[in-house]
């Protein structure tokens, strides 16, 4: 009876310990088995694993592609033009005894923390040695590549590779936003106005054009109207002059005829004059009988 209640403490303290020295590694993560402080064994397949219990004990680091954001910070480009820059990269641990001989007991949190400012400092060194022109254009991809190479090399000591750096934004500060926003109105401004002063003068062009035109066709037509009116007063001319060597007292006598016409019209202004008026020759005398 003795023994057995022996036999069963005892026994539950072996199981106890059985289990103790047994841990299962997940597919996410790597392991290591540490002895007082110090790396015995590093376990980064998925499966069970062995410790000594009591004496060893098991740290375990994440294994997957983590995220880690940079807060805003401003930059100096080559042309002295600050800007706002967001950006984050995406990071794994790939040594993990290194990892840990980087960051002691603090992990994650201060791996990412130092992580975070070799991502800031290589953004300073790269945006400083560029314009503002090729951080604000729409292919920055070389200048996020030259940010992630120096992030990789650097971050090599902590046992870590830095996979990608992306820019999630790059702008003006908000002081100078104003100021841009000005300048630029004021050279669109003047780009329209320069537009506007082209349109005018060009219209200029057209109307000095059309008037000087309308001028030589005007002049034209009133030298072709003289023409043919002097033609006209010639042939004429010529007509009536034919017309009075042929008969000149039958062209004395229509004359006189179209003179009476146009003086003697109803209406017309009375005319008073003497009987033996030369007007009235072809009224009185024997060639009108």
């Amino acid at each position: 009876m003795v023994s057995t209640r022996i036999l069963i403490p005892a026994a539950a303290v072996v199981v106890a310990l059985g289990l103790s020295s047994v841990f299962v590694v997940d597919e996410r993560e790597k392991a290591l088995v540490l002895q007082f402080g110090e790396v015995v064994a590093v376990r980064e397949t998925a499966g069970l694993a062995f410790k000594v219990p009591l004496i060893q004990e098991v740290v375990r680091y994440d294994d997957r592609i983590l995220s880690l954001p940079t807060p805003p910070l401003e930059v100096t480009p080559l042309d002295d033009r600050r800007l706002v820059v967001d950006a984050f990269a995406r990071w794994r641990i790939v040594d993990v005894v290194k990892f840990r001989q980087a960051v002691g007991t603090q992990g994650i949190q201060l791996a990412q923390n130092r992580l975070q400012n070799l991502i800031v400092n290589a953004i300073r060194e790269v945006m400083g040695s560029v314009p503002s022109t090729a951080v604000l254009s729409a292919d920055r991809t070389s200048l996020m590549n030259r940010i992630r190479d120096i992030a990789k090399g650097q971050a090599a000591a902590l046992g870590v590779d830095v996979i990608d750096v992306r820019l999630t934004r790059t702008d003006l500060p908000d002081q100078n936003l104003s100021a841009t926003y000005a300048r630029m109105r004021a050279e669109r401004e003047r780009e329209a106005a320069d537009e506007i002063a082209r349109g005018g003068e060009a219209a200029q062009r057209v109307r000095a054009t059309a008037d000087r035109t309308v001028i030589e066709l005007t002049s034209e037509a009133r030298k072709q109207a003289e023409i043919i009116r002097g033609e006209a007063d010639a042939e004429r001319n010529a007509i009536y002059a034919e017309a009075f060597g042929r008969d000149p007292e039958f062209f004395a006598f229509t004359r006189s005829l179209t003179s009476y016409e146009r003086a003697l019209q109803a209406g017309n202004s009375s005319i008073v004059m003497q009987p033996d008026s030369t007007f009235f020759d072809y009224l009185r005398s024997d060639k009108a009988e």
